[in-house]
């Protein structure tokens, strides 16, 4: 985690020059949403930095995994851990060059200065949930890990019957905390980093133990690209201290490779 940007720049322009390359790269990124708006804000100081310039496609972890069992190719995949795990495995991600560089867990928002509800203990947030007259989140059937993870929860507080009329869903790769905004729901629960980017909302806390899903997000190189060093540079700056710096900002925590 101590990689500068005047390194990543100096390791950038030697790949260049031992590959004869004499134009910057066109980067194209597949994104899970998870880290959008950091990986948004690390755009530009990785341009600057290397010379390259990044082309990236947001949509969640579970909709890119399908895009591209379909064909559809990148020269990095941003993904969970889980899924690029997956796209190794099936030749999707080139073996080795899979790392993880941050990590998120969920939480509950409601509109900026609305009451707060107390999600404190298991019980205060179960009585909590039941007590809202709507609630958003992820789609479940879109693949979202919070979507996917929530309803798990609802039932194994032996809620999710009473959940149903009052669930409001984000379009598909869209933000739960938006619908808080506008005034579709009361509350919304989403990773940390997705509601953390939405003005207009207020952060009352994360869910309760083991009711709350920790998200390890991972980068890796795609098999078909045909430009491999500056898909490692920009791996290589997913891992900075200047990247660390952001994802602590944006309610992500720095992981380890």
């Amino acid at each position: 985690m101590t990689i500068s940007l005047a390194r990543v720049a100096a390791v950038s322009a030697l790949l260049m020059v031992q590959t004869g390359l004499v134009v910057a790269a066109d980067i194209k990124v597949f994104s899970t949403v998870g880290v959008q708006a950091a990986l948004e804000e690390l755009t530009p100081k990785f341009e600057k930095a290397s010379g390259h310039k990044l082309n990236i496609t947001w949509a969640t972890a579970a909709v890119l995994v399908k895009r591209i069992q379909a064909g559809e190719t990148a020269d990095v995949l941003v993904l969970t851990k889980q899924s690029l795990d997956a796209m190794v495995k099936e030749g999707k991600a080139i073996p080795g060059s899979n790392v993880n560089f941050s990590s998120s867990g969920m939480a509950v928002v409601v509109k900026q200065g609305a009451a707060k509800f107390d999600i404190s203990t298991p019980e205060a947030y179960k009585q909590t949930l039941l007590k809202v007259r709507t609630i958003a989140y992820s789609n479940p059937a879109f693949g979202g890990a919070s979507g996917v993870f929530f309803v798990k929860s609802l039932e194994r507080m032996g809620i999710a019957d009473a959940m149903k009329d009052k669930t409001k869903y984000p379009p598909p790769s869209g933000n739960a905390a938006n619908l808080v905004v506008s005034g579709e729901a009361e509350l919304a629960v989403q990773q940390e980093p997705e509601v953390m980017a939405v003005t207009g909302v207020d952060v009352i806390g994360v869910p309760p133990g083991d009711l709350n899903n920790i998200t390890t997000y991972a980068a890796g190189v795609g098999p078909d690209t045909k430009e491999p060093n500056a898909a490692k540079a920009l791996i290589m700056f997913l891992q900075s201290r200047e990247a660390a710096t952001v994802y602590m900002a944006r309610g992500l925590k720095p992981e380890a490779p």
